[in-house]
Formats: C-alpha cells, structure tokens, sequence
C-alpha cells in the first residue's frame, strides 16, 4: 500500500511538473494574406496572452494586467508592431497600418495591413517579437498568396528570411 502512494504521489508530480512546462513553449503564429476582395495585404499576429503579459512587464510596466487592461493591450501591439516588418522586392519597408487588437481566449491578435503591391515578386520578413526576451522564442510566419502557402520560421539568430512568389 505504501509503495502504491508513493507510486502515485510521484505521477502525480510528474503530471504537475509536465503541465507547468508545457506553457513555457515559446512561440507566435502570424498569417499573411494577400486578401484580393479586400485589396488588402493582411497581417494577423497570434501571440499567448501569458507571454504577452509578461513581455509587457518587462519591457512597460511591471504591474500591468493583460486581460483587464486596453492599455496593457495597446502597449504590447505597439511594441509587436514596431518588431515586425516587412520588405519589397526592393529592400524597401512596406508600410503596415495598424488596425486593432483583440483577446481570443488564450490568445492577444494583434492586426495589420496595408493596400495590395501592384507587383511584388519577392516579400522579405523580419519578425523579433519577443525574441530579446527568450533566446528559444519561435516565430512562424504563413504566406498565402493566390492560394498557395510559404512558411518561415524565425529562431535562433535569425534576423530575416524571405519568400519568392515567381518559383
């Protein structure tokens, strides 16, 4: 009987031990669409409410309150904004206009966009959202353009990745 406790407690507290590191994974997800109803160029950031959170209080205020407060809200999709960028086939930044944010859940969105290119053959991306903060933060970016959809994933030391639409 005593071993059959000792059993338990033990995965019981493995089960703990899992659950507290499983929202400790580090990642966003932002999507991309080249959206020909709207005429937009879409962009559509989802960033965990808890990394958010602490993210805001390290880099704003070490009181702020996420969920409750716009403020909070506002401060983070600045400072999401302001790390996130897109390139032509120049070299030259796109201008994004911010649009809004929203909570969903477990999720902070975060939206931006800015009017189709006319012609645009390849698209340069820079996302270092919450990569200062956590060395191991990954962000993957989904392209959707005519259909078709490019992935790039930033992690590590990677500062910029881009896609070729003419291949």
């Amino acid at each position: 009987m005593r071993r059959s406790l000792t059993l338990l407690t033990l995965m019981l507290l493995m089960t703990g031990s899992t659950s507290a590191f499983a929202h400790q994974k580090k990642e966003a997800i932002t999507e991309i669409l080249f959206n020909t109803r709207s005429g937009n160029l879409e962009v559509m950031h989802r960033y965990l409410m808890h990394d958010a959170e602490h993210a805001v209080r390290v880099l704003v205020d070490p009181d702020a309150d996420i969920i409750a407060s716009e403020e909070a809200r506002q401060a983070f999709a600045q400072y999401a904004t302001e790390r996130f960028a897109l390139l032509g086939d120049d070299g030259d930044t796109l201008k994004l206009q911010f649009v809004g944010q929203e909570v969903d859940g477990v999720f902070l969105w975060v939206y931006q966009e800015m009017p189709l290119p006319t012609e645009l053959h390849t698209l340069g991306v820079i996302d270092n959202v919450l990569r200062e903060l956590w060395p191991e933060q990954n962000n993957l970016v989904n392209i959707e353009r005519d259909g078709n959809i490019q992935s790039l994933n930033f992690n590590g030391n990677t500062e910029w990745l881009s896609v070729n639409f003419d291949d």
